[in-house]
């Protein structure tokens, strides 16, 4: 048994033994709306935060999909170890994992996501014995174009972008005009030092 089991049964036996048990309770973290382009890759987050100790070796990250349509669950990905993306189905070839269990992130991609995948996604993380708690959900909408604040964010890195290149190119043209001047004035003092004559020579 590793050194976190151990460190688990002993907290739960020293609490049992005084009358009082704890009540285990996984909180997972979701954002609830997504809103992602079609043919575009998706983010899912999820991250949680257990009671006890992470063990990655009995940790579990479970997705499911239900479709906003009337139609029956279906299983998105799985984790144990290792990342087991679903053989067949809606999601086959199309969902890869984006987490870290010891970092407490259950987060998940979905590439080139259809309209199809509109509906809601349920992150489950166990982490024996803590294993209850609520869900976590995302509400993922699929959409043809992206959405007016995310045009117009795009909009204003495009801007920035142009200026910074706009006051670049007037600080080289600057320069130039400015080297330029500086070697014309130094010609024409230089030219009447040659003309000059020793005053004593007759």
């Amino acid at each position: 048994m590793c050194a976190n089991g151990l460190y688990v049964l002993a907290v739960l036996s020293g609490l049992a033994a005084s009358g009082v048990l704890p009540v285990a309770g996984m909180r997972i973290y979701t954002p609830g709306d997504v809103e992602a382009v079609n043919g575009t890759d998706v983010r899912l987050k999820c991250t949680f935060d257990s009671q006890i100790p992470i063990n990655p070796r009995s940790l579990t990250v479970s997705w499911t999909f239900k479709p906003l349509t009337k139609g029956r669950e279906e299983s998105v990905f799985y984790y144990h170890e290792k990342p087991y993306p679903p053989p067949d189905g809606l999601f086959r070839k199309r969902v890869s994992w984006a987490g870290d269990v010891m970092g407490r992130d259950a987060s998940i991609i979905i590439k080139e996501v259809k309209f199809t995948y509109n509906g809601t996604y349920t992150c489950q993380v166990k982490n024996p014995p803590d294993a209850h708690g609520a869900l976590g959900e995302i509400r993922l909408l699929v959409v043809t174009t992206a959405s007016f604040s995310e045009l117009l964010l795009l909009a204003f890195a495009i801007g920035g972008g142009i200026t910074v290149l706009v006051i670049l190119l007037l600080v080289i043209v600057s320069l130039r005009k400015y080297r330029r001047r500086h070697r014309e004035q130094g010609g024409i003092e230089e030219a009447p030092r040659k003309e000059r004559k020793d005053p004593t020579a007759w």
